[in-house]
């Protein structure tokens, strides 16, 4: 007759105890190292809902609002510049006329006249594709750099006189750009819809955008997902002439 310490279950059993308690042991210290290194990340604060922790969203927001405040000071100060100049700089008639001219061929002063504004827009959030479509992927459904570009190059194609995009008029070192569904356009952020705005012969220009290889194929994402799109023309339009800043901080010589 066997003694109890010597069957092959006295062992077995005595082994899975201690591994237990050491399985225990190591767990309550894996738990008590998060819970020093979540306090240490913390400090003191909800790492869900700190405030302090800017959503960059809100960041560019904020940017972007600063941004406006700053050109709205910069076009008080340019419009205070610009009378003392006119009043003191002793110029004859014709170089005043010749300094108008190039201003409003550089877009700073204000212009009036006829005018065609194209609304674009993002899909709504629940499209799908029409008939004889195929199902969209998420690209599919915003508006994108290149379509606003396709609208701004055809008014200028038009004879544009002037344009505005949102309440911002355009020059040439104007670079209409977005990152992601939103546009950043001279250091100021927007969402959709987007308004393009042009100063001109209405014909011409609804001419030039039927024209437009590139708003041809955004049509065909219209027709297929509901992408927004507006043309209409109106009287009387007046632009306001570009007030933020017109150095060049970067250029290459074209060879």
């Amino acid at each position: 007759m066997s003694n109890s310490a010597d069957s092959p279950e006295g062992p077995v059993r005595h082994t899975s105890v201690w591994a237990a308690r050491g399985l225990t042991a190591a767990v309550f210290a894996l738990a008590g190292l998060i819970f020093v290194t979540s306090a240490n990340t913390a400090k003191g604060t909800n790492l869900r809902s700190d405030s302090s922790l800017l959503k960059l969203s809100d960041l560019i927001k904020e940017r972007s609002e600063n941004n406006a405040e700053l050109n709205d000071s910069v076009a008080s100060a340019r419009a205070d510049i610009d009378a003392l100049a006119q009043r003191d700089d002793g110029s004859t008639k014709a170089e005043d006329a010749k300094l108008k001219a190039l201003e409003k061929a550089a877009g700073t002063t204000k212009i009036t006249g006829d005018a065609v504004s194209v609304t674009l827009n993002d899909a709504p959030p629940d499209a799908t594709a029409n008939p004889g479509y195929p199902e969209p992927q998420p690209n599919d459904l915003v508006i994108h750099q290149q379509d606003l570009q396709a609208v701004v190059n055809a008014l200028w194609q038009g004879g544009a006189r002037g344009i505005q995009v949102m309440d911002q008029r355009l020059i040439s070192t104007s670079a209409v750009r977005c990152v992601g569904n939103t546009l950043i356009l001279q250091g100021r952020v927007y969402s959709p819809p987007y308004k393009v705005t042009a100063v001109g012969d209405p014909g011409k220009l609804k001419q030039a955008l039927n024209n437009s290889t590139a708003i041809q194929n955004y049509q065909l994402y219209v027709k297929a997902y509901g992408l927004g799109w507006k043309v209409d023309e109106d009287d009387a339009v007046t632009l306001p002439g570009y007030s933020g800043t017109v150095d060049l901080h970067h250029a290459k010589p074209v060879e």
